[in-house]
């Protein structure tokens, strides 16, 4: 008695019009393209701007961010067995395959480690708190977790990606019931890697102060800039003649109700975080809001409070804006440019040395002279104090990595198939119709 050999039906079965890889040639001027303006940015932010290294971090942290959700999105995916996703589960495996490169890209901050993270480097013998946590922070072990995390994290990236692109090939579905038994133990590794990976690349930058939701405030607002990366490179994609039958309408409906759902997600975990803050109003925990009160600040919190919570609340609701390219396609990039602006929030004023030495203190000066104005004055006031402050580098080195990013995302497009040929769950995803 013989068993037969189950395999999972190819694209040109259940597709035959879908383009399953690019053609030759194409998409290299792009590719090339972004990689180049990507380095320009950065290399003019290393040769032009005086605090060089706080603004890369701030690129840096949001572009990780979004890298490492990537690989989040391909585990959870497996882990339910999701069928609407598979179409756009190979996108997010060949984002977070970039992460060889992003451990490349770390290179500026080991570089810039000594100013960085200087507080607890340099720590005066009498400080007993730095003194109590010397057996985390100390640049030793600092450098070993470093490797560790991404260890994890481009372990956990190529198993998928090559287990996935290997199933192209076999069209074996056992390779989709081994990837979702090991998608458990792997996101677990990828929560500690992360939350730790925040606390010591963000938070140690106040040493002293500490929050144990922080990881989890840094993956919200990662994983919604993950998705709004994910719709725009999908989109382009489209236009270039790829993937328009693979992702489609009812997909970007589906991405954009997930947009949403992270974006209310960031909301809730930095106002619980605040709130339990607020309430206890321990000195050794409110100062590093009282902090982001000053210099200008208190209006980038304010920007984030209507530009990363109420603005998108009212705009993504919607339906029909989520199941329009454009309107979708906006609200995309509006939320990659609130995703910026927050790490420059959480990052910028541990730089003590301030961006604007010279004049920053007037600025401030100025807009606690206006208080009485009310609370519009007292917003331009700090505005202005905060754009005194702030670089072009700041927004220019996260732009630049984000365009480094889709650059390599193209290269590794172009090298495997658009979308997961053999995958067993794949008609379930081209046929795939909201409810």
């Amino acid at each position: 008695m013989t068993t037969a050999n189950l395999t999972a039906p190819s694209v040109e079965q259940l597709a035959p019009n879908l383009k399953a890889k690019v053609d030759p040639g194409q998409l290299v001027t792009p590719q090339l393209g972004l990689l180049a303006v990507g380095a320009i940015l950065v290399g003019a932010a290393w040769l032009l701007c005086d605090h060089f290294h706080f603004a890369y971090l701030v690129g840096y942290m949001g572009v990780l961010g979004i890298v490492l959700c990537a690989l989040f999105f391909t585990m959870i995916q497996h882990i339910t067995r999701a069928g609407w996703s598979v179409t756009v589960r190979r996108l997010a495996e060949n984002i977070a395959w970039t992460l060889p490169f992003l451990l490349l890209l770390f290179v500026p901050n080991i570089i810039g480690f000594g100013h960085l993270y200087h507080h607890w480097i340099d720590a005066p013998p009498e400080d007993t708190v730095l003194a109590g946590k010397s057996a985390w922070l100390n640049s030793t072990f600092f450098f070993v977790r470093v490797a560790i995390y991404f260890l994890v994290w481009i372990g956990l990236a190529w198993y998928f990606r090559s287990s996935s692109i290997k199933q192209d090939e076999t069209g074996d579905p056992a390779i989709s019931l081994r990837l979702s038994r090991v998608a458990a133990p792997g996101l677990l590794l990828f929560a500690l890697s992360l939350t730790f990976a925040a606390f010591d690349w963000i938070m140690s930058i106040d040493p002293h102060w500490f929050s144990t939701i922080f990881g989890v405030t840094y993956f919200a607002g990662g994983y919604m800039a993950f998705l709004a990366f994910t719709v725009l490179m999908a989109r382009w994609l489209g236009r270039q003649g790829y993937l328009r039958e693979a992702i489609n309408t009812e997909h970007y409906h589906d991405l954009g109700k997930l947009l949403f759902t992270f974006m209310v997600f960031w909301t809730y975990t930095n106002f619980s975080q605040y709130m339990l803050i607020y309430y206890a109003n321990l000195p050794e925990e409110t100062h590093w809001f009282a902090v982001r009160a000053q210099d200008g600040w208190g209006a980038v919190g304010t920007i984030l409070i209507v530009g990363h919570f109420l603005f998108p609340f009212v705009f993504l609701m919607s339906r029909h804006i989520k199941r329009n390219g454009w309107t979708l396609g906006f609200g995309s990039v509006f939320m990659l440019v609130m995703h910026c602006m927050d790490m420059q929030f959480l990052i910028l004023p541990g730089n003590t040395g301030g961006h604007g030495e010279h004049g920053a203190g007037e600025a401030t000066h100025a807009a606690a002279t206006h208080t009485h104005d009310g609370a519009l004055a007292q917003f331009s006031h700090d505005f202005g104090a905060y754009t005194h402050q702030i670089s072009w580098a700041d927004f220019g080195c996260f732009a630049g990595l984000l365009a480094i990013v889709a650059g390599l995302t193209i290269l590794n497009v172009r090298r495997s198939n658009l979308v997961p040929v053999r995958d067993p769950r794949l008609a379930e995803s081209l046929h795939f119709q909201n409810i």
